[in-house]
């Protein structure tokens, strides 16, 4: 007990450092932290890691899925939904026949093994884009593709999955029997986790308790997954769909104070889960090599080029395609629209990073056939899949950044503009309710005009920000601005500390005048907008 301990106590630590060493090199942590899997998995003494695939998709995946769903914007995600449904669905699907037919003729796998090996590599995953993309800058419609993709591509592939093997263990397949079930797996998927989070919506309106409210968003993702599961559907699309829904409507039921801690949970427990999937995926090599002859290995090491190889490629083809092909099967396209796509087109097609889902499922794969035989090649599919995670999601993912650099793209700023807009709708909004309230009996004249002239002053600050070299020097105000504010909050801080070191006040109280402090900064950090007064 005390040995499992301590390894945790070593492994998360280990994640800290590592995405430490990330941000210092100033690449994405996901690739670092497999780097430093592989590393930590041969240090001498250190016991073997035996890999359970029911801690990666009953542990790690549901809330990991749930954090992506609830961060990820349904406008956004509404609005790109066919390229999402596309790749997710038809790109899995296609790659996982083309996957099997480049196996079989490549490297000589078995039919029926060569498609369980496109199955088991056909979806990106969703951690690996989610964690990837968000660092990088990309422009939000690329971003939302990719975790759109990954996020239903995992269901997509889990399905083929479960189908390839089966039909490897019974020596059966329907594939009509196999389309109707995808269809109806995918669909009550979706429904049975809107109908869970249309209940928990109605649950979190008759709570007003921070603690107990965050402790539910907790277990919402294992209880969602886990009911799906049981019914013999994806609990992967379930949690999705309960996390998009509970994301759009979080702001009619969340208060304030429920809101703001639940960030910092959720945030911090998707660093360390996405940390630990990372590092167990470079852990996990010594297990897999010490079930292969080394001899073996040079050939096994081209077979996973040669997978690698056609995977990637297959993915560039057919994103290009997808992207190309519409112009010409509906004239009432423009494909000139199109065409200047091609560098998020050819960015997108290159991400097609693997990862844990991957990883999973190739070590879920049965030891034995319904006749009591050995899985024909089970330890070959496993170390072919290892192979082809370790290319796509550390070899593709250092060569992101350089390709953004020489694709040109940026991140956009219409986040920024809505964000303006916003405000500045909050804001004349507040007016209006201020004009209603100027003549009840419970207002002060002063006070009211103190602070009908604030948001005066905010709406014509607003209205400044698009005029040219008004709006530069008022940012070069609100930046001056900032600062002189955190100046004076370090000194109200620094007071309030003095008083507490010398026992004129109660660490509570320093904790809840702190707690002020830290939100005001927090609104600093923000953009310059934010800092209007």
């Amino acid at each position: 007990m005390a040995e499992t301990v301590t390894l945790i106590f070593f492994l998360f630590t280990a994640i800290v450092i590592l995405a430490m060493i990330a941000m210092r090199l100033r690449i994405p942590y996901a690739i670092m932290l497999v780097l430093g899997g592989l590393i930590i998995a041969f240090i001498p003494g250190l016991p073997a890691i035996h890999i359970n695939p029911d801690l990666i998709l009953f542990v790690f995946l549901p809330p990991l899925i749930y954090s992506s769903a609830w961060q990820t914007s349904w406008r956004e995600f509404h609005t790109n939904l066919r390229p999402i449904l596309l790749l997710a669905i038809g790109l899995v699907l296609a790659t996982t026949v083309l996957v099997a037919v480049a196996s079989h003729f490549l490297i000589g796998l078995p039919w029926s093994v060569a498609f369980v090996l496109g199955a088991i590599i056909s979806p990106t995953d969703a951690v690996a884009a989610s964690a990837t993309a968000q660092s990088l800058g990309l422009p939000r419609r690329i971003v939302t593709i990719l975790e759109g993709e990954s996020m239903v591509n995992d269901a997509t592939g889990l399905v083929i999955y479960r189908f390839a093997v089966a039909g490897v263990v019974t020596a059966s397949f329907s594939l009509w029997q196999a389309g109707l079930e995808f269809i109806l797996v995918g669909v009550g998927s979706v429904l049975l986790g809107l109908a869970f989070a249309w209940l928990l919506a109605r649950l979190h309106h008759l709570l007003d308790e921070p603690t107990i409210e965050i402790s539910i968003t907790l277990l919402t993702p294992f209880a969602a997954y886990l009911l799906a599961e049981e019914l013999h559907g994806s609990g992967v699309l379930a949690t999705l769909a309960a996390g998009l829904y509970l994301s759009r409507h979080s702001s009619r039921f969340f208060t304030s104070g429920t809101r703001l801690p639940a960030m910092a949970v959720w945030n911090t427990l998707a660093f360390q889960l996405n940390g630990f999937v990372f590092l167990l995926i470079g852990l996990a090599l010594r297990d897999i090599l010490e079930n292969l002859s080394l001899q073996q290995l040079p050939s096994l090491l081209g077979s996973v080029l040669l997978v690698s190889g056609a995977a990637i490629v297959i993915r560039l083809l057919l994103v290009f395609a997808s992207s190309y092909l519409p112009p010409v099967l509906n004239p009432r396209v423009n494909i000139g629209q199109i065409r200047s796509r091609w560098r998020s087109t050819a960015l997108i097609g290159w991400t097609g990073l693997r990862g844990a889902v991957s990883l999973a499922a190739a070590l879920a794969l049965p030891l034995t056939l319904q006749n009591g035989s050995p899985f024909p090649q089970r330890n070959l599919l496993i170390f072919l899949s290892f192979g082809v995670i370790l290319v796509t999601l550390v070899g593709q993912g250092l060569t992101l950044t350089p390709l953004i650099r020489l694709l040109g793209l940026k991140g956009d700023d219409s986040v920024n503009d809505e964000r303006l807009q916003a405000r500045k709708a909050a804001t004349k909004a507040a007016i209006k309710r201020l004009d209603e309230l100027r003549d009840a009996e419970w207002v002060s004249e002063d006070f009211f005009s103190t602070l009908y002239d604030y948001y005066g002053r905010k709406l014509e600050q607003f209205d400044m920000f698009k005029q040219g070299e008004q709006a530069d020097a008022l940012h070069d105000h609100l930046n001056m601005n900032a600062r002189l504010r955190r100046e004076v909050l370090d000194a109200e801080r620094a007071a309030i500390i003095k008083l507490r070191d010398n026992n004129s006040i109660d660490d509570e109280v320093l904790r809840t005048i702190e707690r002020d402090l830290d939100l005001e900064e927090q609104r600093l950090s923000r953009s310059p907008a934010s800092t209007l007064t």
